[in-house]
Order: C-alpha cells, then structure tokens, then sequence
C-alpha cells in the first residue's frame, strides 16, 4: 500500500522486515565483500563500494520521502554534489545562486575551476536573473531554497521550465527545507540534493549527503560517479539515517513551531536589526515560499542594530542552550557567525554584496522548549 499521507511515508519508507529473521529494523550489515556461488552468481551484491543492504534500504527510503523513483547515498552532502558536478566536461557552465552554502562555493571555485568548469553566479530569487545568464554552455543550474544564510526562496517551478527550455540539469539543494516542507522533484527539479547530516539524521550523529531523481539515464551516470570515486557512506551510517528519517515529520512540526516563536520574538526586540525568515510576509518571495512549501522550517538568521562584529560576537558567546557550532538542523538549537565559519571561505567582497553582513547571526532552532529558547536569547541579546 501506498500511502500519501506524510507521517505514514517517512515512516514506513524503505522499511521491510529482514526476510532470514524478521527484523523490524533494516540490519547494519557490516561486510565489505560477499561470497558468491560461482564468478558471477551473487545475490545482488558483489562489493560493498558498489551495494551493500543496508545502505539500499536508505537509497529506497530517500527516494520515497522525495517522491522520486531512485535514491543515491553519498559519504557527505559536498560527496553528493562533488558527483553532480562530475557529470559535466571541460568548457561546460554552471549557473548557480550568489547566496548558497560556503562549502558549495568552495568545492565550485577551489575545485572544479582548475578543470575547465566555469560558474555564474546570480541572484536566482529572480528566476528572470537565470534566464538572461543562460549560453549555449550552460549545462547545469544550481539553486538553494531557502538559501544559506539568508533565507532567499527561489521559485522551483519557473527555474525548472528555463532549465528544460536550456537542456540544463536543474540541482536543488533542498537541506534547508527537508522532504518534509519542499519536494523540488515535483516542481521540476532533475535531482535534488540533500546533507542527510542535517534534518534527515536529525541528531547530530552522522555525516552523510544524498541525490534523488527521476531520470534513470541520470541514475545510472550518478551511481556509475558513486561507484567509481567511491564517496559511499558505511552502513552504520546509513542505519542511523534510516532511524532518522522515521522521525522527521514529528521533528519538522516542533522545528516549525519553534521557528515562528523565535523569529517573531527577535523582530520585536529593541536591539535586532533584521530577521531573515520566509515565513514573515513581508520577506522577499515570501508567497513563493508559501506556495512551494508547507511551512517555513526553524532556520533564521538576524542582525543586531549595532552592526559591529563585536556586538554579535558578545551574543554568539553568550548563549546556554544555543550552542555555537557548525552544522544545523539537530534537536538541539545551534548558533553559528556565517561570516567566520560556514561562509568563511567565500571572500569578504563577495559576502557583502550578496547581503551577508560580518554581524549575521544564524539560527538553527531546535526543539526544546520554545519559552527557554527565546529566554536565553533574551539574556544573551541583553
């Protein structure tokens, strides 16, 4: 039975009882190779770089979650769009967003550039913006939404449909919002991206990036990249993600709610500047967001009305139950400075002119208790 109701689907994906002993939960099998009966005669699996059970149960779940018929598991979310852009040839063109992940921009600038690959950057909150940097090299088109750090909403649908006019690849990177609030594949994404590190694990506990699609052609190049670079996660891993994901409709609600309680609380206060959420009405985009997702997720970011470097760093080392860390979408609420740690390695200039100030503070709110959330804001802020 297939069911479209969400909870029901994040649940039961990729989950069937271990037919040797009926075990619930999809078994960590812990081998690198497996006996096969004569050269040739294997039951599915041959080496563990190339398959492995454990991690097929995964791939299965995290192409139900995206309503997309194939998944692939990678060793991290930069492993997953590293083999993206192996698709491509020397003298082949990107277009991707000026706001998006450092990592991205660096594996993009510091990486791909020395062989031949070139990259566009644009604002792509202005699907038009997309359409005039299209050239006849333009192989791929690469956006997040909501963006990292500022929460930019792109519109999926009107990017796809230049995307297909292009014979471009269409990448999303959908971390941010989750399976659960944003499904790019159903709005014309190709393949949809995701660090399973963050909301699909869910606890802090694992590194690991996934690719999902509906194009088998696209499938079998990506695993052909997957098998060959060898970027697999284990399957302990793997396992852990799996548990993950049975969680995350219950995780994306509380996320949501507490989102809401700390962004409102924070556009209120007398000492903060600016609060980069989709969910306000008034943010650029917002009926887009409104309309290509099912709710607006608990990442934020804000600025102090004193803009110095100083002030926010005195609210990053402030806070108790905010930690300052790498990384988001956890169940425990962490605060990050872009400027000296996701986003470091994307130049100062290049940071300012996309609106990413050195006072920016980002927010991944987790899901304790909203109240004691926003008092530690309170007493750091103050």
């Amino acid at each position: 039975m297939k069911s479209e109701k969400l909870a029901t689907k994040f649940i039961h994906a990729g989950a069937e009882p271990d037919p040797s002993t009926g075990a619930i939960m999809t078994p960590i099998f812990q081998t690198s190779t497996y006996v096969q009966a004569a050269p040739g005669q294997h039951k599915g699996y041959e080496y563990a770089r190339s398959q492995n059970p454990t991690r097929a149960a995964l791939e299965t779940a995290l192409a139900v979650i995206e309503n997309g018929k194939y998944g692939l598991a990678f060793s991290s979310g930069v492993a997953a769009t590293d083999a993206v852009i192996k698709l491509l040839s020397p003298g082949d063109e990107v277009i991707a967003a000026a706001d998006m992940y450092g990592g991205t921009y660096r594996l993009f600038t510091k990486i791909f550039e020395k062989f031949g690959i070139s990259f566009k950057y644009v604002d792509t909150t202005n699907a038009e913006n997309v359409s005039n940097a299209i050239t006849p090299k333009t192989k791929l088109i690469w956006i997040e939404t909501p963006t990292n750090p500022l929460m930019n909403i792109t519109d999926i649908a009107a990017v796809a449909s230049i995307s297909k006019k292009a014979g471009a690849i269409l990448c999303v990177d959908n971390t941010f919002a989750s399976p659960y609030l944003q499904n790019p594949l159903d709005l014309g994404a190709d393949i949809v991206m995701h660090s399973s590190t963050k909301y699909l694990g869910g606890h802090s506990d694992v590194i690991q990036g996934a690719l999902i699609m509906n194009d088998e052609k696209l499938k079998d190049q990506l695993y052909f990249i997957q098998k060959s670079c060898g970027a697999v996660p284990g399957p302990f891993d793997c396992f852990l993600v799996l548990r993950g994901i049975k969680t995350l409709h219950v995780r994306m609600k509380q996320h949501c709610e507490n989102g809401t309680i700390v962004a409102n609380y924070l556009r209120k206060h007398p000492k903060v500047e600016k609060v980069f959420w989709c969910g306000f009405t008034d943010h650029h985009n917002h009926d887009i967001a409104k309309k290509q997702m099912r709710g607006f997720g608990g990442m934020l970011s804000f600025t102090l009305k004193d803009s110095s470097t100083e002030a926010a760093m005195k609210v990053l080392s402030g806070t108790k139950l905010f930690s300052l860390a790498e990384s988001l979408g956890g169940v425990e609420s962490l605060i990050n400075h872009p400027a000296s740690m996701t986003h470091a390695s994307i130049p100062r200039e290049e940071r300012l002119k996309n609106g990413l100030s050195d006072g920016l503070i980002r927010l991944s709110v987790g899901i304790e208790d909203a109240e004691d959330l926003v008092e530690d804001l309170k007493q750091a802020i103050n």
